[in-house]
Order: structure tokens, then C-alpha cells, then sequence
């Protein structure tokens, strides 16, 4: 049988949240296609154990996704190691949970930083490249874009954001010939949502959704959906698939999560009160860490 070759292989790809979760994943997947991954993320020690996991040629650089200044820098080295990538996937991204009301404001703004001006500011410091190279950009995305859940604001909003954004991105930048795509993503198995699981406020939630929306997927299962959606500069992919659907039913969902939310929060609250849960996992809480300087992990010319 003859080899397949990856229309990948040789390239560059730049991951955010490359530390660990589906970004680490991520990184393997597109690896194996024969890329090299330039790894962005906020914690030294697991960027670098992921560098030297991966069987291709890689480099992991710190760096904290709102900062403009520290991601040109990092953008700047990984031009001189790798030359201009040709993917760019915005992955980073942190959650909270709890209500709104008694929501620290510091924690709430901290989401969608991350989250939606995060993505915004890697797709500008790497735009250059992907219109030199015709490359493509992949927002990771969740089902929280297409519908709204209760305790969940910060996150829904900013998952919102982004979905938005990338849409207005693609249309801005098609006739530059880069690409552009939005992944929709269920529960996927992180140390982000084992952390939500021991909060009964996002237990509850996550119970309480219909049967296939409550399913958790197994990383490397969503990882490769990915990658197969850079391979082929997919517009749209759907993690799992049926999420597609949820796009067609999209308008008719806040009634139903309102009414569902009206009879049965209370009944959740009298059992054990909510409190919020402040950044989960440990990518939140090193999201809330000063960033170590760029020569840390690498410069030009290293």
C-alpha cells in the first residue's frame, strides 16, 4: 500500500494552550502528520515536557495570549527558528462557574480576556504569516457558542465572542486566500472539566443536560477530528458530530434552557447552595500567573 503523505507535512503550526489538555493534544496529532508545532503557553515545565514528547521537530515558547507585546515577541522567535507557520490554532482558554450576581469581577473579566481577546490578539500577531503562507486559522470554539447555559456567563459569552469573531475574520480575510475555521466542541476530557466535575454547581449542569450532551470525549478522539479539519481547511468542525444539528435549533434554545433553568435551580440551590468556582484546572489557575520572560524557554537564534 503506498504511504499518504500529510498536506501538513513540513509545515509550521503554531498551537495556543499548548501545555497541556487538548492543546498538548493537539500538538501530538499535528506532529505525527509530519509539522512542525511551535507550542504557546503559560507553564514552563509542561510546555517543555511536551516539546520533547513529540516525534517531530518542535519549540515551546511562554507566553500569555492578551499580552500584545509578549505574543509579538514570541511570534518574532518563532519566525526565526521555524520560518513564517502556516497554521495557527487559538486554543488557549480558561472557565469558571457560579452565579452571576456574586461573580468576582477580576476572575469574570480574567475568562473572557483569555478567551475572546486572547484569540484576538493571537490572530493579529500571526496574521502576516498566514497571508504570506495562505495558511489557515483554527478558533477552537464550544457548544456554549450556539447556546447559552445558567452559571456559566463568562465562559458562554466569551465562547460566543469568539464564534463571531471568527466569522467576521473569515469573511475579511478570503480573498487573501487564508482559511479560517470554527471548531464546536462538547465536554471534552481535560483537567479543566475533571475540575468542573467536583463543583456540584457544574456537576448539576452537566447532569442535568440531555443524555448525548452530557458525554465526555476522550482528547485524543477530539484532537484528531481536529487535525483532519486542518488537513483539509475545514470552515466548520463538530465535536461530535450531532452538535451540527444543534445549529438548526439554535434560536429555539434559550426558552427551553430558561424554563428548564426556572424549575430546576432552585431545587438545586435548597439542596447545596452554589458558589463559584474560580479558574478550574491548573491552565486556570496559570492563567492568573505573571508570565515568565520569553528567553526562559526560547530566543532567537537558541
Amino acid at each position: 500500500m503506498p504511504v499518504r503523505v500529510s498536506p501538513l507535512d513540513g509545515r509550521t503550526a503554531v498551537v495556543t494552550g499548548a501545555a497541556r489538555g487538548l492543546g498538548a493534544a493537539l500538538a501530538h496529532e499535528l506532529s505525527r502528520r509530519g509539522m512542525r508545532l511551535a507550542l504557546l503557553g503559560r507553564e514552563e515545565a509542561a510546555l517543555t515536557r511536551i516539546r520533547d514528547e513529540l516525534p517531530g521537530e518542535a519549540w515551546c515558547w511562554e507566553a500569555d495570549v492578551t499580552d500584545d507585546t509578549g505574543m509579538a515577541r514570541a511570534a518574532a522567535a518563532v519566525r526565526q527558528r521555524f520560518g513564517p507557520p502556516s497554521v495557527l490554532v487559538a486554543n488557549a482558554g480558561v472557565a469558571e462557574g457560579g452565579p452571576f450576581a456574586g461573580s468576582d469581577p477580576a476572575t469574570w473579566r480574567r475568562v473572557v480576556e483569555v478567551n475572546l481577546v486572547g484569540s484576538a490578539v493571537t490572530a493579529r500577531t500571526f496574521l502576516p504569516d498566514l497571508f504570506r503562507t495562505r495558511g489557515y486559522f483554527l478558533q477552537v470554539a464550544s457548544l456554549a457558542s450556539l447556546g447559552a447555559a445558567p452559571l456559566m456567563s463568562a465562559y458562554c459569552a466569551s465562547k460566543a465572542g469568539v464564534e463571531s469573531f471568527a466569522q467576521s475574520l473569515r469573511a475579511e480575510v478570503a480573498h487573501r486566500r487564508v482559511g479560517v475555521g470554527i471548531a464546536y466542541l462538547n465536554w471534552t476530557d481535560t483537567d479543566m472539566i475533571r475540575d468542573a466535575d467536583r463543583h456540584p454547581v457544574l456537576r448539576e449542569l452537566r447532569g442535568h443536560m440531555p443524555p448525548p450532551a452530557r458525554k465526555v470525549y476522550p482528547v485524543a478522539h477530539v484532537a484528531g477530528r481536529l487535525a483532519d479539519a486542518v488537513e483539509r481547511r475545514r470552515p466548520t468542525v463538530y465535536v461530535p458530530g450531532w452538535l451540527r444539528a444543534a445549529q438548526l435549533v439554535r434560536a429555539a434554545m434559550p426558552p427551553v434552557v430558561t424554563a428548564v433553568a426556572r424549575r430546576e435551580l432552585p431545587r438545586l440551590a435548597d439542596a447545596e447552595p452554589f458558589e463559584a468556582t474560580g479558574l478550574l484546572g491548573a491552565g486556570g489557575r496559570a492563567a492568573l500567573t505573571e508570565p515568565r520572560t520569553l528567553g526562559r524557554l526560547g530566543e532567537p537564534g537558541d
